[in-house]
């Protein structure tokens, strides 16, 4: 069998005349692989980018406890094991996955790099770089619970954190290598609802949800920054999504005014998202605040009943599902402002968990557009003879 490839499938596989390219069958598809594109990254990759930064991160964590003279270094603490690996990992990690990140973009076989604009760089970046902190933060607040006291030696402190390092170089390495708009989507999805839950869980002897959900921002609740901060993150990585989006979507469908004010729409909720972190509830931002946050319920309803049109090859089971939505968030408002049936923390949860449930189906639908219109083709397939072979 013989099988014309379109060329720009030639083109991104980066197939020459010489080159022999694989198809698995999958079910019902037909997977098109190259040797290169089947390579790990362990082959793509010298081992010395994960191992030299991290032989020298040990190096530099050997010399500071020993002109701090300390011997015994202990697990968890200020001055400890788990601080200098997360403080070194965040910062060499970081710095790998910005490397290998920049490489990819301009390489662009990674045409997810190859779309993200120069001002969303830094977005995608550091956002990488809360995840890892926050990973690492975790794990070793898990080891100090369960190795309580624990304390290494020089040495041994000095290996452990070289295996530390090298294991989340290649991880930011390999994040880099396999970002997407998914990613993004996720990262976005991680982002609020761990700092969400973070905040409620630091808040739970204050009693939050006698007062609203807003209150895990004020002044009055524990570390109010992690809620207000993971408001203005998620939104600046919404941002960035959506801008990555709708520049792919513009390839496919070029001057499309409908495309045009659904971006506008969804960067102004993005924004104002982030300005209800900015403006926290707090007596000085009290009025701000509650505008802010009734903006977003607009947007969202806003976007409910024009998405048939911004979207008109929307799935009926997803306007469905999208006009139940809308009717609920009415229905609460109705139940929150005129009745007195619901709460303000309850009239918040609901609000927040539909509209953010909604967002999501709606950024994964955008994705598949551009899944749709980048990456399906028609190929010619002609029969050889069978002195020709395969």
């Amino acid at each position: 069998m013989k099988i014309e490839l379109p060329d720009k499938v030639v083109e991104q596989l980066q197939v020459k005349d010489a080159d022999s390219v694989k198809i698995e069958l999958r079910n019902t598809d037909a997977v098109l692989t190259t040797q290169a594109s089947e390579m790990s990254l362990f082959q793509q990759i010298s081992l010395w980018w994960y191992l030299a930064p991290a032989m020298l991160g040990a190096l530099v964590f050997n010399i500071f406890f020993a002109v701090k003279n300390k011997n015994q270094i202990p697990l968890s603490g200020n001055t400890s094991l788990g601080t200098t690996v997360i403080l070194g990992g965040v910062v060499i990690g970081t710095l790998m996955f910005a490397i290998f990140f920049i490489r990819e973009r301009r390489n662009q076989t990674n045409t997810f790099s190859a779309n993200i604009y120069w001002r969303n760089f830094p977005v995608v970046i550091l956002s990488f770089a809360v995840i890892l902190g926050l990973a690492l933060v975790g794990v070793f607040w898990l080891l100090g619970t369960i190795f309580a006291g624990a304390t290494f030696d020089r040495l041994t402190s000095t290996i452990i954190f070289f295996i530390f390092e090298g294991m989340i170089n290649y991880l930011m390495i390999y994040a880099a290598f396999a970002i997407s708009s998914r990613t993004l989507v996720r990262l976005f999805t991680l982002v609020i609802v761990s700092g969400a839950v973070i905040a409620m869980a630091t808040n739970g002897t204050r009693k939050w949800w006698q007062y609203n959900l807003s209150f895990l921002g004020t002044h009055l609740a524990s570390n109010s920054w992690q809620f207000n901060i993971t408001l203005m993150f998620s939104a600046l990585i919404m941002v960035a999504l959506i801008d990555y989006i709708f520049v792919s979507l513009n390839a496919i469908y070029p001057h499309s005014v409908r495309l045009l004010i659904l971006r506008v729409l969804l960067t102004a909720m993005a924004v104002d998202l982030g300005a209800v972190g900015f403006f926290p509830n707090n007596a000085v931002s009290h009025v701000i605040h509650d505008r802010l946050a009734s903006f977003l319920v607009y947007f969202i309803i806003i976007l409910i009943v024009g998405i048939r049109w911004l979207l008109p090859k929307m799935p009926k089971a997803f306007l469905q599902m999208s006009y139940a939505v809308g009717l609920i968030l009415v229905a609460a408002e109705v139940l929150f402002k005129f009745v007195g049936y619901l709460s303000l923390t309850a009239y918040e949860i609901i609000g927040f968990g539909l509209a953010f449930g909604w967002v999501l189906l709606l950024l994964q639908f955008l994705q598949e557009l551009i899944d749709t219109g980048t990456r399906v083709f028609y190929v010619k397939a002609k029969k050889q003879s069978a002195d020709q072979g395969v």
